[in-house]
């Protein structure tokens, strides 16, 4: 599964919710982003992981509420816009991301203006939502 987050300078906090409707393969994240206008400069996240792994659910979940907790007295994530993809990063469903990932999973990269990936130092399944934030826009900074 992937979660791809775009990054953006937007005027409001993004919200994020989940729809149960679909199975966990995918996760539809929606945004009420339709009266945001944001600049073309954007960063993107992608989110590896997959089916059955409890790990990247509770990042997923703990992402989600990072966004979602975002507030402009916080300024961490206030300026992020967060979209599903939905050609979900599964790493299952490519031999190369199973071969470089299948033991390190769930793994947090950047993608660079290039194109190009960089992985991210691993968030601790221990971290609170408040650090989680912190990290990610240091990361993107």
């Amino acid at each position: 599964m992937a979660i791809r987050m775009v990054i953006g300078s937007c005027s409001r906090a993004p919200v994020c919710t989940i729809s149960w409707r679909q199975p966990i393969s995918r996760i539809m994240l929606t945004m009420p982003f339709s009266s945001i206008s944001c600049s073309n400069s954007t960063k993107k996240l992608i989110l590896y992981s997959k089916p059955g792994c409890c790990l990247c659910d509770g990042l997923k979940e703990k992402l989600s509420s990072a966004f979602e907790l975002s507030t402009p007295l916080k300024k961490s994530l206030v300026d992020v816009e967060l979209q599903f993809n939905w050609k979900v990063r599964d790493i299952t469903s490519n031999p190369e991301w199973e071969k470089a990932y299948q033991y390190e999973i769930p793994v947090l990269a950047k993608v660079r203006p290039d194109g190009t990936e960089e992985v991210l130092p691993r968030l601790s399944p221990r971290l609170g939502v408040e650090m989680i934030q912190k990290k990610i826009a240091d990361a993107l900074s």
